[in-house]
């Protein structure tokens, strides 16, 4: 009895299921054609150029400590390659970023109420003209028609100008006078440090606008440690805020299927499977 039992009650369990096989089995094949299914969209390894333009907020980390300000600079324009991959095969997060930037960064030290406010080679405040090479590690999220950005990585750089403003809005003296608008012997020209930024992007298929946060920090001081005191170092390392808009143009195909796999699909369909 406790056999028979065990059948029934397995036979319930399992109609519900066959009703619906049922179901579906019945439904006409021009019903199913019209039906619509949702497929995933897969992220294809792709590559990107584009055009980049920004302005921030530049200060110094100074060593010793100095009462300064924030100083606005107007522009930083660049153009960057952006190339995407698969990690691990499958994991359509990643990729790099190379560029080549042109802009501005620089420093002016605060004045108390009487007026006063350390100067450097007799300037206050000083705008330098850089060039840099950044290298970062890119990785993104996409989902609808966006894209959740992140990058940190490193740069190379040279400091090719600088305009120094004087205290005193003139230089009264010969020998800083005429620093104003070249380097110290003491000066360090080549720059380097870490970069990192978050952002988001809108696409256009196959444009992607990208908007971002970017803060790059130099490991380069403006100038030899050693310059005042065999003895006493002082360092100077700029940093700066960026925040930026860009358009990059897809150069292949962010999603679907490229050009060789479709040729690869052709082929096989023709002479049988490659493998």
């Amino acid at each position: 009895m406790k056999l028979i039992y065990r059948h029934i009650l397995l036979l319930l369990l399992l109609l519900p299921s066959l009703s619906m096989k049922a179901q579906v089995s019945e439904i006409p094949d021009l019903v199913l054609d019209t039906m619509t299914v949702s497929k995933k969209t897969f992220i294809n390894d792709y590559s990107m150029i584009g055009v980049q333009y920004g302005a921030g907020l530049s200060q110094v980390m100074w060593n010793p400590t100095q009462e300064q300000e924030m100083l606005f600079m107007p522009y930083n324009v660049g153009v960057t390659y952006t190339r995407y991959g698969k990690m691990f095969g499958y994991m359509p997060y990643f990729g790099f970023q190379i560029g080549l930037f042109y802009g501005q960064e620089g420093y002016k030290f605060k004045r108390s109420a009487n007026g006063y406010s350390q100067s450097l080679y007799g300037a206050d405040k000083a705008v330098f003209d850089v060039v840099e090479l950044p290298f970062v590690s890119h990785m993104h999220i996409d989902f609808w028609k966006m894209k959740i950005l992140a990058e940190i990585g490193f740069f190379a750089g040279y400091r090719l100008k600088i305009h120094r403003f004087p205290v005193n809005d003139k230089y009264n003296n010969d020998t800083y006078a005429s620093l104003q608008y070249s380097f110290h012997e003491t000066d360090r020209r080549w720059d380097y440090g870490i970069k990192g930024g978050l952002g988001f992007g809108f696409i256009f298929d196959p444009i992607e606008v990208h908007l971002k946060a970017t803060y790059k920090h130099s490991l380069s001081s403006l100038y030899e440690p050693d310059k005042d005191s065999k003895y006493y170092y002082k360092f100077a390392y700029p940093s700066n805020i960026v925040i930026s808009a860009g358009v990059h143009f897809q150069l292949t195909k962010r999603t679907g299927k490229t050009k060789p796999q479709l040729k690869k699909e052709a082929k096989e369909l023709v002479y049988g499977t490659t493998e």
